[in-house]
């Protein structure tokens, strides 16, 4: 797995590639792999991945979201697409990567995961193989986001091994909390890359206080008995709106680009990128505030 997943971090970067052979206007730029996972399913982690993208889009990045999800994918049921073809058709030799990925009106390319194909939960290695090598077509986006499905199968232990980020999406629930710390030491155990970039979010919460608790605690524990370094990147509010969203079949980072969640998934990807959020409106200083005072 761990050699795959090599190989997969290999093709996707482009700082090497001689610049006749780089695709027209990426010459010595790569393309970034952010994994999204989770301890469990139900927090939120489908709807971080598809927003985040969005929020990268918007910041004129070239953005494809992959759904890794190989038995229950829905990244497609939050945009109110039904993709005619997707991964199983690309796993199965059907089809290739570039025949099943789609252009969506939010600014961001999905490749569409395979929902009610238990058999491709785990890949064989040769799938896994063909897999990877139908990925390096996808290198000539910025960043592309992988949304795992839920749990610690291959499949997302070989997504997270080969991420140049991996973001753990959890909430303050007492089984959520256990769950992430559950998936952080199996990968802390079984992830072979000493180098691995972890970072968490913290959905659903109600306060910034809250998302700060749940991560501090995370963190310490994780550094304590696992010796890995967990960076905290941030709280999403529960805001009503994400699921109406939801029902809408509408990303609430368009439903309503100003709203709680909208704004504290701005300011996350501006924490991944090192960079200021800029908004005037009194939410978005509200804030950065916080950022300040309890993030810092």
């Amino acid at each position: 797995m761990e050699d795959q997943a090599e190989a997969l971090r290999l093709l996707m970067k482009e700082k090497t590639r001689p610049e006749a052979e780089a695709p027209e206007g990426r010459a010595n730029q790569k393309t970034r792999i952010i994994t999204i996972t989770s301890g469990k399913g139900g927090v939120g982690k489908t709807n971080v991945a598809t927003n985040m993208g969005i929020a990268y889009a918007q910041m004129g990045k070239k953005v494809i979201v992959i759904d890794a999800d190989l038995g229950l994918a829905n990244v497609n049921v939050m945009m109110n697409l039904i993709p005619q073809y997707n991964l199983y058709h690309v796993i199965r030799k059907q089809k290739k990567m570039s025949e099943i990925i789609l252009d969506t009106e939010y600014g961001i390319r999905l490749v569409a995961g395979a929902s009610g194909f238990s058999k491709i939960a785990n890949m064989t290695e040769e799938e896994r193989n063909s897999f990877i090598s139908e990925m390096y077509t996808l290198s000539d986006a910025d960043i592309i986001i992988i949304d795992t499905s839920a749990g610690v199968s291959k499949n997302v232990l070989g997504f997270v091994a080969a991420a140049d980020e991996v973001v753990i999406v959890t909430t303050p629930e007492p089984t959520s909390i256990t769950d992430a710390y559950g998936i952080i030491k199996i990968i802390a155990t079984e992830v072979d890359n000493l180098n691995i970039n972890l970072k968490m979010i913290v959905n659903r919460v109600s306060s910034a206080m809250e998302g700060k608790r749940v991560a501090d605690r995370m963190t310490q524990i994780a550094g304590q008995f696992l010796n890995l370094k967990v960076e905290y990147l941030g709280f999403i509010y529960n805001d009503p709106l994400v699921s109406q969203s939801v029902l809408r079949q509408k990303p609430f980072m368009i439903v309503d680009p100003k709203g709680k969640a909208s704004v504290c998934l701005k300011h996350i990807v501006s924490r991944i990128e090192k960079t200021e959020y800029r908004d005037q409106e009194g939410f978005g200083r509200f804030i950065r505030k916080l950022m300040g005072r309890e993030w810092g």
